[in-house]
């Protein structure tokens, strides 16, 4: 009868390390991302096949950001290629001042903010220094780090904004500006390096 005790004890002990690895990093006020990501065109880039889609980048890309929020994929065509998303902001976005009078969740691979009463900053400040960017990590070791990233971590990545096409015709493409919101307005990121803080 020993058995239920040691199994009891032993999943206090895993949902103990589920709560701590997973909890949100909390940060002092102040900015802590101040500077936009960087996109530049590229001509010529060769595209390449990865799990039978035909992956075409349109831009390198790279960015130091706040992890807004965090959301894995199981099911979909698109969890082929991008098991989570990160939503992330930069600037004015990664400041806790502002952040703290937001409510930010992720569903349906869109990112949602809200506010009560006043918004913290003009609301075009939040569009144009945060985002929702599908992850499509360019080895395993990246897609497993992709994956314990945390809701306040500071993450700096780099790699291509990129353009996803099927033998079928299904297409998935990357907004090319950082000023757009609704659908088509996320970012599809070929993650080819990952620093995490």
């Amino acid at each position: 009868m020993r058995i239920v005790p040691t199994l009891l004890f032993v999943a206090m002990i895993a949902g103990a390390w589920n709560h701590f690895s997973s909890r949100p990093v909390d940060h002092a006020r102040g900015t802590l991302a101040p500077k936009a990501p960087v996109q530049l065109a590229r001509s010529g880039l060769p595209s390449f096949s990865v799990k039978g889609y035909q992956i075409m980048p349109a831009a390198e890309f790279s960015l130091e950001a706040r992890v807004l929020s965090t959301e894995p994929y199981h099911v979909g065509r698109e969890a082929d290629l991008s098991p989570v998303d990160l939503a992330l902001g930069w600037g004015p976005m990664s400041d806790s001042a502002v952040l703290d009078r937001l409510q930010i969740r992720q569903s349906g691979r869109f990112y949602f903010y809200r506010w009560s009463d006043q918004p913290p900053i003009d609301p075009s400040d939040i569009v144009e220094h945060s985002a929702n960017m599908h992850m499509i990590p360019a080895s395993d070791d990246i897609k497993r780090r992709l994956r314990d990233v945390r809701k306040g971590q500071i993450v700096a990545l780099s790699g291509y904004l990129v353009r996803v096409q099927a033998a079928d015709g299904w297409r998935w493409n990357s907004s090319m500006t950082r000023s757009d919101s609704g659908n088509g307005a996320c970012e599809l990121v070929w993650v080819k390096n990952l620093t995490v803080r």
